[in-house]
């Protein structure tokens, strides 16, 4: 059964509470976090994307997969990436017809990301074919 995820995140003057799915990206802000979710509603918390890292991977376990950090500034959701256009450093992360976000990356973290896409999507290419 397909149960739906939440994060919780308290702190001593807010709480918040989402479903992962809906998370976009995680952006830095210095000491705090922005949190941008598919519906454009946007959180803050006072910790720093290291540390929401490190939250991440404890509270959801496997499911923290969903989520990969790239370069300095970000932590996204694999599931809302659009375009990776490395010569003019952008990300666009779209679920393709409510929202776009256009990411400033740089040209490193983005050859990273885009190499982490193209090798998983050969290695799916090269199972399907062994197993016909």
């Amino acid at each position: 059964m397909n149960k739906t995820k939440y994060l919780h995140l308290n702190s001593r003057d807010e709480f918040l509470r989402m479903d992962i799915r809906k998370i976009v990206y995680f952006e830095a802000d210095g000491n705090y976090t922005n949190i941008v979710l598919a519906n454009k509603l946007k959180g803050v918390v006072c910790m720093n994307l290291s540390h929401m890292q490190q939250v991440l991977s404890e509270r959801l376990k496997e499911q923290a997969s969903i989520f990969a950090r790239v370069g300095k500034k970000y932590i996204i959701n694999h599931k809302y990436v659009y375009q990776i256009n490395v010569l003019r450093q952008k990300l666009v992360l779209s679920d393709g017809e409510n929202f776009d976000f256009q990411l400033d990356i740089s040209k490193e973290a983005l050859k990273n990301l885009k190499e982490i896409y193209v090798t998983s999507l050969n290695q799916n290419i090269e199972t399907k074919i062994n197993e016909e």
